[in-house]
């Protein structure tokens, strides 16, 4: 799927799509199941959000003997780069430096994790 094409998710959507990434494919009722202690959503609300990822074309299904299977139609990776984008986009004007001067200024960042960042910067280096 196109960047440009891809579904707009939301929270509770993600928690969907989540379980599907996981394993799929499932039937709602396994998805409500898997989703059981994770949140107090009703089995109705989370038959909805798989109706509306369906309607998004985020998920697809197929039926089995009247059971109908879902199974996730865009990849995750494809998902968390698009919203990424869109986050620092929305939040920080599409610069990624302001993004991380504004996460180290709020974090303290352990030894391991400033060598772990140096270490992509350089790498990233061409």
């Amino acid at each position: 799927m196109q960047m440009n094409q891809m579904p707009s998710i939301s929270d509770a959507e993600w928690q969907i799509m989540k379980v599907l990434w996981a394993q799929s494919p499932l039937t709602a009722n396994e998805i409500v199941e898997k989703l059981e202690g994770s949140c107090s959503w009703k089995p109705k609300t989370i038959k909805t959000l798989i109706g509306r990822l369906v309607t998004k074309k985020a998920l697809s299904y197929h039926v089995d003997n009247r059971t109908y299977l879902y199974y996730p139609i865009v990849e995750e990776q494809e998902c968390v780069l698009s919203e990424s984008k869109s986050f620092i986009q929305k939040v920080f004007n599409g610069s990624v430096n302001c993004m991380i001067t504004n996460f180290l200024e709020y974090k303290q960042l352990s030894k391991k994790e400033i060598e772990d960042l140096k270490k992509i910067l350089n790498e990233k280096d061409i």
